[in-house]
């Protein structure tokens, strides 16, 4: 072992968790280069996996390439030549040779290949073959750089991972390659030898799964394919199940710790809302608030997620909670993720408690420090606010219910910063994005789940037409009509993910055009870039019906209700992910005329096309976000990654589904049985889902 290894912390701590200092041969330098992917650990490190691999005994010699193949072949470039044809074509042309023979990959326009493929790189070409001016070629091939120059020549070492097997090709950065990473990782492995396997061998043996080390081995340096589907499957499973137990060990945490708020009101405020409202809630409305006020009746803490369709009412079920509490004799908060949602929920909230002896208060950056008086003496009942609730500053006098609307936009360590305000008040997280079953499964094992699956009568929703750029006047016209019949639009311009300035520039230029287009509409401007006090002033002029069509960047997203609005315009839609999209069209249709949602679109790839042909199909946002999983994976989908739970690398929900609710059921009975993971063969998988968790789980290794 390496002397700078360092002190293990109890037992919070395993050879995964080591820097990747420790390793011989990584310098300053080179820990800076790795830190750059994300791997600052060992264990970062050995589960940065493979992307693709190369069986180079399944190479194609260059010399036995016919025309017209499809092939992938392996050598080393002897020749760059760049030249320009026809007076403005630039024609890079990258010859390779591998001692049967020479081929030629093209490009045209892509000159920035040269900083790649320099002279004597290794690198492996796939693509068609052609034949042109006595040359084997392959326009535009796709290509992997095997190893630079610079990093032949290194003996054995070099002829044992790099050559003769089945050859891993990794993610890389700038600096960093395969060939380097596949070295590193021989070095990490070796490092490992000792490591015990974390998966207790009741569950191996269960789920017959490789050992750990051997798994390792073969994902990174692979014997054969039957071996590699296994240690992969080891790997897939790995993340399954450590993230359920993890879950499991929060939920088990939960329910040992007892404690929490029981409300025990009988419910006359929230009854007298409802009468004062003259409505009728709906079948999925009254579901939803029974489970809730079942919860929230219980001597322990509730964590519940209200899930809903945009316009389905989840803002009136949070509010008939949060008067329960308040009639129990505690305050309640809304957590917004931004001022205009805050300002809305707050303006929305004071209006429907009008009469009511309950003192609402709206707490943002701008609010006067009489506010947090009120919340420290418990004079105001329910506070809404955005991040600025959880302000060191803010004390509550005794929090009973804490509210975290559109929850996938805070972080978990935000959403513990709202909880930590009371004495383990109970939560309520309320998403518009619809999660389907398989995901709100993995992600939210540690809460339970109410869904409003049903949209009030009077609302009439909304078609979605996608239309081509040429298309605009016809659009154009159709909100001209509308806006002459007193209804109002939303234009939404185009995402510039790289520059909200640009994404300002943008709105700010769409705005003069629709004046020239539609010179007698009063027209209002929502971006980033404007202050607090601009953008509230903007958004209650276009509900006093003062501004006909509001242009605005994508933050208009989250919670604006404007019933008056029937058509919105998305720009370049195929930028805009499925959540965002379905999201945006949710701000029409929600009064008594149905709305439309034109969607411009040029999609260029696959992907794309099929975003915008699901958007155009399903209406319905768990249909949709379903749609999702299948085009996308998991990644970032419908915006649910939580700081803190475990990437998904390997595992794709509707692919493995089955398996999660194997590894799920598995990993509850085995914390059932040990809730704190302290019997001698479960220590190392405790210590493996901390590390997994981040911090998450730091309370395992107190007290």
């Amino acid at each position: 072992m390496n002397c700078s290894v360092p002190e293990k912390d109890g037992e919070n701590l395993n050879v995964f968790s080591y820097p990747v200092r420790v390793l011989p041969g990584v310098g300053q330098a080179l820990e800076q280069k790795l830190k750059g992917l994300g791997l600052s650990t060992i264990g970062e490190l050995l589960f940065h996996f493979p992307r693709r691999y190369f069986d180079r005994s399944s190479i194609t010699p260059i010399g036995q390439v016919k025309t017209g193949q499809e092939v992938t072949v392996l050598g080393k470039v002897r020749d760059l030549d760049s030249k320009v044809i026809r007076g403005r074509k630039n024609m890079l042309r990258v010859t390779i040779f591998d001692g049967t023979g020479y081929l030629e990959g093209v490009w045209f326009n892509q000159e920035y290949h040269k900083e790649r493929l320099k002279t004597g790189t290794e690198v492996a070409f796939s693509g068609k073959v052609g034949y042109r001016f006595n040359s084997l070629q392959i326009v535009n091939p796709s290509y992997d750089i095997l190893e630079y120059p610079s990093e032949s020549g290194k003996g054995t070492a070099r002829e044992a991972i790099h050559t003769g097997r089945i050859v891993p090709i990794y993610p890389e950065t700038q600096g960093l390659t395969s060939a380097m990473l596949r070295r590193i990782v021989r070095v990490a492995l070796d490092y490992l030898r000792e490591e015990r396997d974390y998966i207790p061998p009741s569950i191996r043996d269960e789920f017959e799964l490789m050992p750990l080390l051997e798994a390792l081995h073969e994902i990174h340096f692979p014997r054969g394919s039957e071996t590699l589907k296994r240690a992969r499957f080891r790997a897939l499973f790995d993340e399954i199940f450590i993230m359920q137990v993890g879950l499991a060990l929060i939920r088990k945490r939960r329910e040992r710790e007892g404690g929490g708020i029981q409300h025990k009101a009988e419910g006359n405020l929230p009854r007298r809302l409802i009468e004062n409202l003259g409505m009728e809630l709906t079948g999925a409305q009254k579901r939803a608030l029974r489970e809730i006020y079942r919860d929230m009746r219980k001597p322990y803490q509730m964590n519940r997620l209200l899930q809903g369709e945009v316009g389905s009412g989840k803002t009136l079920v949070s509010l008939l909670a949060l008067l329960l509490s308040v009639e129990s004799g505690f305050q309640g908060a809304i957590m917004a993720p931004t001022e205009i949602l805050a300002n809305q929920h707050y303006t929305r909230i004071s209006k429907m408690l009008k009469g009511f002896r309950v003192k609402v208060a709206l707490l943002t950056s701008a609010s006067p420090e009489s506010v947090l008086d009120g919340i420290s003496d418990g004079s105001v009942d329910i506070v809404i606010g955005t991040h600025s609730l959880i302000q060191e500053k803010v004390s509550f006098s005794h929090l009973g219910l804490a509210v975290v609307d559109e929850q996938h936009r805070f972080g978990l360590e935000q959403r513990v910063a709202l909880v930590s305000k009371g004495r383990r008040p109970d939560i309520l997280y309320m998403s518009a994005t619809p999660i389907p079953r398989t995901l709100a499964l993995t992600l939210y094992g540690d809460l339970d789940v109410s869904v409003i699956d049903e949209i009030p009568s009077g609302m009439k929703g909304t078609d979605t037409v996608v239309a081509r750029p040429g298309e605009r006047k016809g659009a154009i016209a159709l909100v001209g009509r509308e806006v002459s019949a007193g209804r109002q639009a939303f234009v939404i311009c185009p995402l510039i993910e790289e520059s909200d300035t640009l994404e300002a520039k943008a709105a700010s230029d769409e705005v003069e055009r629709l004046r020239k287009e539609l010179p007698e509409s009063r027209i209002g401007l929502l971006h980033g870039q404007m202050k607090s006090a601009e953008k509230k002033a903007v958004m209650e002029r276009f509900e006093a019906r003062e501004l006909d069509l509001l242009v605005s960047t994508s933050m208009l997203e989250v919670g604006i209700d404007v019933p008056n609005t029937t058509v919105m315009i998305i720009e370049n839609a195929d930028r805009f992910g499925l959540a965002q999209l379905h999201q945006l069209r949710g701000r029409v249709g929600r009064g008594d005329k149905r709305g439309v949602c034109i969607l411009f679109a040029d999609p260029k790839t696959e992907e794309a096309k099929e975003r915008m042909e699901a958007i155009r199909k399903y209406s319905d946002g768990f249909s949709l976000a379903e749609a999702d999983l299948r085009i996308r994976g998991e990644g970032s989908i419908f915006g649910t990654r939580q700081s803190g739970i475990p990437d998904l690398r390997l595992a794709r929900l509707t692919r493995d589904f089955r398996l999660i609710e194997k590894a799920r059921r598995a990993a509850s009975k085995l914390v059932e049985s040990d809730p704190e993971l302290l019997s001698s063969e479960n220590i190392p998988l405790r210590i493996e889902t901390a590390r997994r968790f981040s911090g998450t789980l730091s309370w395992l290794f107190k007290g």
